[in-house]
């Protein structure tokens, strides 16, 4: 570790005692440690978080707001995004996943490098605004990754892979699903719902698909896993925004 990481840890257990980040530090330990073989791609798996794929999201007292919030939503935020995918393609791109570029994954940020992006506020406010009030400023929101419409367009694929680390959780608001389109996580493949989210840890091997005619939305909310505690969360933003100051990540 750095001597900012290490300074920053140290304040951290000062504040919140000697064992607040444990879990952390042993997770940066490079002897290998136990996880689940559909997990082994992730780059970290900080230990004592369950290994459970898929979560209710009204099952946890925290995200659950978050749920009800965009759910009560959708109607608007459907409107608005069908507006801004007809008048507004231009402020859609190319999803970049890791060093890959695909084409037929189109995404729309409302949040990403460590803030809002207020250029899409105005393209869709309700997404914007639910996002702001339930997950940015409750701070649940993780700002090390971010939130997007995501549209896969007709015979899409996203192929099998982990994601980066188990500390966050994956929220997905379905908001125009077409028939042929589903996701799997751990092996157990679901259909999305119109109006209705879905939770998964994305630290297992997850993929999906668009076998229908038209394209299918998501929003797409990267949250705290709430089995974290707060002083680990400072700990992982230190660390992890020190090493891609480091390597020169975005």
């Amino acid at each position: 570790m750095t001597p900012e990481i290490e300074a920053a840890f140290a304040a951290i257990r000062d504040e919140y005692g000697p064992r607040s980040i444990d879990r952390v530090t042993q997770m940066l330990d490079p002897a290998p440690q136990a996880r689940h073989p559909l997990q082994k791609n992730a780059k970290w798996i900080m230990p004592g978080i369950s290994r459970r794929p898929w979560h209710d999201p009204y099952g946890h007292p925290e995200i659950a707001p978050v749920v009800r919030a965009f759910e009560a939503g959708h109607a608007a935020i459907k409107e608005e995004l069908a507006s801004a995918w007809a008048e507004r393609r231009g402020r859609f791109s190319d999803y970049e996943h890791y060093l890959v570029r695909q084409e037929d994954w189109q995404a729309l940020y409302l949040y990403r490098a460590g803030g809002p992006v207020p250029e899409s506020e105005p393209l869709v406010p309700t997404a914007y605004r639910i996002l702001r009030e339930t997950a940015v400023e409750t701070e649940k929101l993780c700002p090390l990754l971010e939130s997007h419409f995501s549209t896969l367009l007709p015979g899409a694929v996203i192929a099998p892979h982990c994601d980066l680390w188990n500390f966050s959780i994956n929220l997905h608001l379905a908001v125009d699903i077409p028939e042929g389109c589903g996701i799997s996580v751990a092996g157990e493949a679901r259909q999305w719902k119109e109006g209705e989210c879905l939770l998964f840890d994305y630290s297992f091997e997850h993929d999906a698909w668009n076998h229908g005619t038209r394209p299918r939305t998501c929003l797409l909310v990267d949250l705290w896993h709430p089995e974290t505690t707060l002083p680990e969360r400072k700990a992982l933003t230190t660390l992890v925004t020190e090493i891609r100051q480091l390597t020169g990540e975005s």
